[in-house]
């Protein structure tokens, strides 16, 4: 299982498959890079070269006791990119906290190699509801979310997959996200949380200079399209949005093929 060490000392589990032009995917919260294996198959069938990993405390990468904050998410892609030698000519695609860390590496670090990103039901660029962000998320929805998995760490994920996911997988796809979740760091995963909850993207926003795709389900319940998805939109000039009617969350999974289709679409403009 190759790792990479960041500039911290932290270890990071990553993989790839295919040859050709690089395609970094990023996971969501709180899952693994093994969350995107369908994607990763039909990107590499097509001639590119898929690669993905899982985040500092998630997955099969080092449980480690800081860095759990976008700009040190944002230095992990930078050296994701580095140690693999995908530096050129670049894809990144990042699903929900995903989407994170690309605004964040294309602000902090230029976009550097970067020339198309795709964002997928991402918390971008503002999840948190204040007075100039209106249609986000309530502190308080954050709060009991904390609270809760400080409760019942186990019991809250399996209440959580259930809006994640909608209707539409099966039983024994919502019990893989569950016990992978179960691998994951506790610490890391709350913090994680508070992360993305609270991270305001607004001011990398600017940085998104390369052609951009947003998708977004419409029935998102854990990260409400308003607030991210059609906000993006909205405020780049380089994005376009594809709505998916009806879906949830987790549109990598409920609408894999599709997904599929629409990257590979993007990506060979």
């Amino acid at each position: 299982m190759p790792n990479i060490t960041t500039r911290d000392g932290t270890r990071l589990r990553w993989k790839e498959l295919g040859e050709g032009r690089p395609v970094i995917l990023i996971h969501g919260w709180p899952l693994s890079a093994d969350s995107w294996d369908p994607i990763m198959m039909k990107l590499a069938d097509n001639g590119y070269r898929a690669i993905a990993y899982d985040r500092r405390g998630f997955g099969h990468s080092d449980h480690a006791k800081s860095g759990y904050d976008y700009d040190t998410f944002a230095d992990d892609l930078a050296d994701v990119m580095k140690e693999t030698g995908a530096t050129e000519n670049v894809a990144l695609v990042g699903f929900s906290m995903g989407g994170g860390e690309i605004a964040r590496y294309m602000s902090r670090h230029g976009g550097s190699g970067v020339t198309q990103a795709v964002l997928v039901s991402s918390v971008v660029p503002y999840m948190l509801k204040t007075d100039d962000n209106p249609d986000g998320v309530p502190q308080s929805t954050f709060d009991e979310m904390t609270q809760g998995m400080k409760d019942d760490f186990r019991k809250f994920f399996t209440g959580f997959f259930k809006d994640f996911y909608g209707d539409g997988v099966s039983d024994e796809e919502r019990h893989w996200a569950w016990q992978t979740t179960m691998h994951a760091s506790q610490y890391g995963t709350l913090q994680s949380a508070a992360a993305f909850a609270t991270t305001d993207f607004r001011p990398d926003l600017p940085s998104f200079t390369v052609p951009t795709l947003v998708i977004h389900g419409t029935e998102d319940v854990t990260v409400p399209i308003d607030a991210t998805g059609r906000a993006v939109a909205k405020q780049v000039d380089s994005a376009e949005l594809i709505e998916y009617e009806g879906e949830p969350h987790a549109v990598f999974a409920t609408q894999t093929d599709r997904l599929g289709d629409d990257i590979l679409a993007f990506l060979k403009r």
